[in-house]
């Protein structure tokens, strides 16, 4: 008996002495495309020794009996020379294919012009669904729907801590915030504002005592606050309450008059003709009114805004006896005194002004009429306090804590801006406020050098206007922070865009400062601020867990089908179990991973910032660690799974899926906590994290136990799952282990580009 294997001479020589049209390079691709095709039919055989036995060679020789009394080997080397130099004769000699190769189940493969199209197809689509798995596991195209995952999910449970996100990505972005440039009127205080000092010329007047005033200087200040004034007054349906209706500043004052000095509104509004108007501007800080008495039809200006402000323009004042006084320069100093000490009792102090305008100077042209601004009779100062908000001072301390600045921008006058900021804890007592207190138009006089040189230092900025807000903003910026800025009022719109982050207030903001925020804080409260910040930086961190576990899904996946693929010619996982653990580090594991809760230990560490890189040393240790864990582990079940636990080649592979996906699971825990050893602490919160893996664990069962075909699994006993769970188990204490090597705070590949240099 003989074994032959005919070479069809023709096709091997049509092939290998092709006409002139087959280029050159297209002649050597087939040379080597025969080479390895004969050499593979040649080493699926096996030798027939004396006896006739078959055996099977040691590779890489191919032993071919060509009639049972003699045996020529052949090395691979020697038949690629045959084919390189188109020796047909010496191929004939040695024997070709003609089809008699057969697989491990003894079914002949390409059996020539008899082989099925549909056979060649499945053989085509399984090599190329293994190179698309391959590289499907390669990208971390489950990074998206990790970001997406946890951005929605705090942006839903932000909305029950009083923050309503409009941008998504602004939630990651709040995460890295260096710098908050924060308003004062609500958001660190309560915005309940109510008049709790009036000065009448250089004597406090006592709450309650309002009649020992001159009447026709009460009259003059009930005529200045109920008409010049973008507030109104309202009765309730029983008649016995009012109803105030502006801005806090202004309802405080209305409150005041109405309730303190009897003032009746309507009446007052019908026996005046308002002439002329000026309105409150940011800049100016003062509202005038020109208006005509119809008793008398006299024209009396009416003036109010901040203290400092309408003092300039005042020559004489009222005494509380109603004599009018110079206000010379003593008395102006006085004055001046009087304001400093309500400001730095933190109230706001607001002054009233009146001059009657002459026949004269009235004229017959109403319209052409200016509200006079000058030589104007002091009528009283108002200070009005506004409490800070219960716990701001603790948020406040918080965010320094996290490293994160905090700036008061506010338009009252510098002493009060002081006392604010002191209560609250932004600025500490006895602080030397040289350089960290400035003024709005000291600021906006700086040269644009200046500006970047100090804006660092100042943490307050008083009698400031929008624009000096977007400078500010404009300048952190420019030095490299991460700025978040709250705004409630049209003219924020400019800051709030400029901003990385921004925070427009709910209640009192309009809906040109929310249109132009990324996050509407519900409440006005600094504390939600706070709140926001750590969700921020509880969705960067998640973000980072993901990635943390999904490279080191790669990597190992990578590295076992690469060394398996060179060294054995095959891949230890299939495509389907390639894609189950695809789905098991994108979808499971973002839904693990992407849905932690905040805690307090993320106000622990300092701000990103905007040039640290998304995936640090400590990452870098961590998910190496568990790789090159996973890859010792996995090839070794590759080369020697068989011998080491007696089992079957497809048990064996089992073997390695099984314990490959539960490296994963374990891995997800340490995960969990990137720096801190412990990585089951608050576990009993994340009830999600613990339903994802018991979900995947019985899926995982499922796979190996019920779904043979379909996964390409073979069933596991009680002994083997043991192993593989325990296996995997190891990652735990390796992972404790590694978290005791120091990592240095300069970035890796920071690092490398110095060596390089």
């Amino acid at each position: 008996m003989s074994i032959t294997l005919l070479t069809n001479l023709e096709r091997i020589e049509t092939l290998l002495n092709a006409p002139s049209t087959i280029s050159a390079s297209n002649k050597r691709w087939h040379s080597a495309f025969m080479t390895i095709y004969c050499s593979r039919a040649l080493m699926s055989h096996f030798t027939l020794n004396k006896n006739n036995i078959p055996e099977k060679p040691s590779l890489p020789f191919t032993v071919i009996d060509f009639n049972s009394h003699q045996s020529f080997a052949i090395h691979q080397a020697g038949l690629t020379e045959i084919v390189k130099d188109k020796n047909v004769q010496s191929l004939q000699r040695y024997g070709g294919l003609e089809g008699n190769t057969k697989d491990e189940n003894g079914v002949k493969e390409f059996n020539g012009s008899k082989t099925k199209f549909d056979d060649i197809m499945n053989a085509v689509v399984g090599i190329v669904a293994d190179a698309v798995t391959i590289v499907v596991v390669a990208i971390p195209e489950g990074l998206p729907l990790a970001v997406t995952l946890t951005l929605a999910y705090s942006m839903k449970k932000m909305m029950a801590d009083q923050a309503m996100v409009r941008k998504l990505s602004a939630c990651e972005t709040m995460g890295s915030a260096t710098t908050i440039c924060t308003d004062k009127t609500g958001t660190l205080t309560l915005n309940q504002m109510k008049v709790t000092k009036f000065w009448l010329g250089l004597e406090p007047v006592v709450e309650g005592v309002y009649s020992m005033v001159a009447p026709f200087v009460l009259q003059l200040i009930q005529e200045g606050v109920a008409l010049n004034t973008t507030g109104g007054v309202h009765k309730s349906n029983s008649g016995s309450e009012f109803e105030f209706s502006g801005s806090p500043t202004e309802k405080a004052i209305l409150s005041w008059a109405v309730l303190e000095l009897n003032m009746d509104m309507e009446n007052l509004t019908k026996s005046c003709s308002i002439i002329q108007v000026e309105t409150f501007n940011s800049k100016k800080k003062r509202s005038g009114v020109l208006l005509r008495r119809k008793a008398d039809n006299t024209v009396n200006a009416h003036w109010k805004g901040a203290a400092e402000m309408v003092l300039k323009m005042c020559s004489r004042y009222y005494d509380a006896s109603g004599i009018v006084k110079d206000l010379d320069n003593d008395s102006r100093m006085k004055f001046e005194g009087i304001i400093q000490g309500m400001a730095a009792s933190s109230l706001r102090c607001i002054a009233l002004a009146h001059v009657e305008i002459a026949g004269e100077e009235d004229g017959d042209e109403e319209d052409n009429i200016v509200v006079k601004d000058n030589g104007l009779t002091l009528l009283g100062l108002v200070g009005i306090k506004d409490p800070c908000r219960p716990g701001v001072k603790k948020a406040v301390e918080a965010c320094q804590h996290a490293g994160v600045n905090v700036k008061m921008i506010t338009g009252d006058n510098v002493f009060t801006a002081k006392a604010i900021a002191t209560e609250c804890g932004i600025l500490r007592p006895n602080q030397d406020t040289d350089g960290a207190v400035v003024e709005g138009e000291e600021f906006r006089n700086y040269t644009h050098e200046e500006r970047l040189q100090k804006v660092d230092k100042i943490c307050v900025m008083a009698r400031s206007s929008p624009f000096d807000k977007l400078l500010m903003v404009q300048c952190l910026k420019q030095k490299g922070h991460v700025v978040a800025v709250t705004g409630d009022g049209t003219n924020d719109a400019p800051a709030l865009k400029e901003a990385d982050i921004g925070l427009s207030m709910g209640i009192q903001g309009t809906e040109v400062a929310k249109e132009s925020s990324d996050i509407v804080i519900l409440d006005d409260n600094f504390a939600s601020v706070v709140t926001v910040l750590r969700w921020g930086r509880c969705v960067y961190n998640n973000i980072q867990k993901f990635i943390q576990f999904q490279l080191t899904v790669n990597v190992a996946a990578l590295a076992i089908n690469f060394v398996a693929a060179v060294s054995a010619g095959e891949v230890p996982l299939t495509a389907v179990q390639l894609l189950w653990v695809n789905l098991i580090m994108d979808t499971l594991g973002a839904l693990a991973l992407a849905t932690e809760k905040p805690t307090m230990d993320l106000m622990d560490k300092p701000p990103v910032g905007r040039t640290k890189p998304l995936i640090t040393n400590i990452m870098w240790r961590n998910l190496l660690a568990q790789a090159l864990y996973q890859i010792a582990v996995l090839l070794t079940l590759q080369f020697k799974g068989e011998s080491i636990f007696g089992v079957t080649s497809g048990v064996n592979d089992t073997l390695i899926f099984n314990t490959f996906v539960l490296c994963q699971v374990f891995n997800e825990f340490n995960a969990r906590k990137m720096e801190k050893k412990n990585v089951f602490k608050g576990i009993h919160r994340s009830k999600l994290f613990l339903g994802i893996i018991g979900m995947t664990l019985i899926l995982q069962v499922v796979m190996v136990e019920f779904l043979k075909k379909f996964a390409d699994t073979e069933r596991l006993n009680w002994w083997q799952w043991a192993v593989c769970i325990g296996l995997a188990a190891i990652s735990w204490p390796i992972g404790w282990a590694v978290k005791l090597i120091p990592v240095p705070d300069t970035p890796l590949f920071s690092f490398l580009s110095k060596m390089k240099k």
